[in-house]
């Protein structure tokens, strides 16, 4: 492989992944590639670095099958990787994904189980600054709380040993495009990134650009910004929520018995706290993630009389009041009431 100029994109790579301690010098990484210019961009950069920290490098694709050109693209990815002398391994979704949520979810179940059957304990993926924007303001109309505007993290574990890791948070779209033009990187056009029935290509090609053109010139990094501001906000919030819920449960109780809450212990606390330690306990308990109005349903509990209760939860548990206790009764056991 010819050896590539030193830019200033190399040394701003080079630079955060040492001060934010993203790998170390011989890990194993595992680049998720798409073919996409980010991606592309992300691959070319870690193999120029390659011989300063002494990695040890693959590339992963996962073919989702929604697109005719689908397998051509997956052919690309790998002829991309012998090109450069590293492993590839390609997936092919069974059943094509219904969503982005889901073609998301088996993406991240194939890297990690990619990752964990071949021993690379970090999976690296393209996300750009543009998309730590975009995905601010995607959560931000879903009425995501302060969780859902900081995702996107440098960093977050993928599956148990191996870590999901985001070296170009601090770099735009337009920053990885040049990049591969200047390298010769033929970069694979996804055709559904136009299908303006996905919301993020809606906010990537219209809301965004018209932030930009009359509010702020600068709306992805401002918008990038925040999501970094609030993901120590976040991290400090769920640290001292944990320790509340702690406090607020019972000293060893029984296994057969409810789960329950110590009222007087929650009504103290400030209510930013109360409704995280509120949403870590039902995290716990219930089938599926709790949002907003299940929060709200136990929160209001804290001050209600005796024997109120919640309706029906996910699951079919319900909350109720007993003294100074909420508990929290799954259908099935009822019968102790």
């Amino acid at each position: 492989m010819t050896l590539s100029p030193w830019t200033p994109l190399h040394a701003q790579l080079h630079r955060g992944i040492r001060q934010r301690q993203l790998f170390c010098r011989g890990d194993r990484l595992l680049m998720a590639v798409s073919g996409g210019q980010d991606s592309l961009c992300l691959a070319q950069l870690l193999m120029d670095l390659q011989p300063k920290w002494g990695w040890e490098l693959a590339i992963a694709h996962c073919n989702h099958r929604w697109r005719p050109d689908a397998g051509a693209n997956a052919d690309y990815v790998r002829l991309l990787a012998e090109s450069w002398g590293v492993p590839v391994f390609i997936e092919t979704a069974a059943d094509i994904p219904a969503s982005e949520a889901a073609a998301r979810a088996w993406r991240y179940d194939v890297l990690g189980a990619i990752a964990r059957a071949h021993g690379y304990s970090r999976v690296a993926t393209g996300h750009t600054m543009s998309d730590r924007a975009e995905t601010l303001l995607y959560n931000l109309v879903r009425g995501s709380g302060a969780d859902g505007l900081q995702s996107l993290t440098w960093r977050r574990e993928l599956c148990p040993g191996v870590a999901l890791v985001r070296p170009l948070l601090d770099v735009r779209r337009v920053e990885t495009a040049e990049f591969c033009q200047s390298r010769g990187l033929r970069v694979w056009e996804d055709s559904t990134n136009q299908d303006l029935r996905h919301p993020r290509n809606r906010i990537r090609q219209d809301i965004l650009p018209a932030l930009k053109a009359h509010l702020n010139p600068q709306a992805e990094a401002a918008l990038a910004h925040t999501a970094e501001l609030l993901r120590a906000d976040v991290d400090y919030l769920e640290s001292a929520a944990a320790d509340l819920l702690h406090r607020a449960l019972p000293p060893a109780a029984p296994p057969d018995e409810h789960p329950q809450l110590h009222r007087p212990t929650l009504q103290i606390a400030p209510l930013a706290l109360q409704r995280r330690a509120l949403r870590q306990f039902l995290a716990r308990h219930l089938p599926e993630a709790p949002g907003f109005e299940p929060v709200e349903k136990l929160l209001a509990l804290l001050d209600a009389p005796n024997r109120s209760q919640t309706d029906p939860f996910a699951g079919g548990a319900i909350a109720r009041v007993a003294g100074d206790w909420i508990e929290l009764v799954d259908p099935a056991n009822r019968a102790k009431q």
